[in-house]
């Protein structure tokens, strides 16, 4: 059954299971989530549902924006996001999705947005060898180094691994387990790594392995 909240990253940890064995976990805290919106065959040809989640004060929307949630009669949310779950058709506007719908031992998908590193050099983004430090190879020894220009092919070809722009992107970890729920203050454990600083916004959806 396709589940999906949105959360916030609160950082790592480590839990015991019975055994005594460590496990390094993330926490996340997911929900609750109002149904802002419903996609229906019949209007938009799919089924899909929209989660609002983490309040926002009014002054911060703009029209377009109070218009949806005024429509939909639900408080102001900061962050939207579309999922398509098996029961979207059984959900209604305004019902609330807590953490309590996913359950431990439960694999997920784990969306968000990596931390940012500006543009960073080949040895930081790409894991590159440092040049040599003798032989009149200064005075930077940390750049890319030669780049194989002869007269054929004269050029460099794509996809070759340059200085540039290093995270800040979205990244998708897949069949991650949920180790543990505390569905009072609505948080989730989930085995390893999760992308994205403390305090950003993640997507749980059940895993598509």
């Amino acid at each position: 059954m396709k589940k999906g909240i949105i959360g916030r990253k609160l950082g790592m940890t480590q839990l015991f299971d019975d055994k005594g064995k460590v496990i390094p976990v993330t926490v996340i805290n997911a929900g609750p989530c109002v149904v802002v919106q419903k996609r229906t065959n019949e209007k938009n040809g799919y089924e899909a549902v929209q989660l609002g989640f983490s309040d926002i004060p009014e002054r911060k929307l703009n029209k377009p924006e109070k218009g949806v949630f005024a429509k939909a009669e639900v408080g102001f949310k900061r962050y939207l996001k579309e999922f398509r779950l098996d029961d979207s058709a059984s959900m209604n506007v305004g019902d609330v999705i807590t953490a309590d719908t996913f359950e431990a031992g439960e694999k997920v998908d784990i969306t968000g947005i990596t931390k940012g590193h500006g543009f960073s050099g080949v040895i930081k983004r790409w894991g590159c060898h440092r040049l040599r430090m003798t032989h009149g190879t200064g005075p930077v020894h940390r750049q890319a180094g030669s780049m194989g220009a002869n007269s054929d092919p004269s050029r460099i070809f794509k996809n070759k691994k340059m200085a540039g722009q290093y995270g800040n992107e979205q990244v998708t970890m897949l069949n991650l387990e949920i180790i543990k729920i505390d569905p009072d203050n609505n948080l989730i454990a989930v085995k390893g790594a999760v992308p994205g600083a403390k305090g950003g916004i993640v997507y749980l959806r059940s895993t598509v392995k």
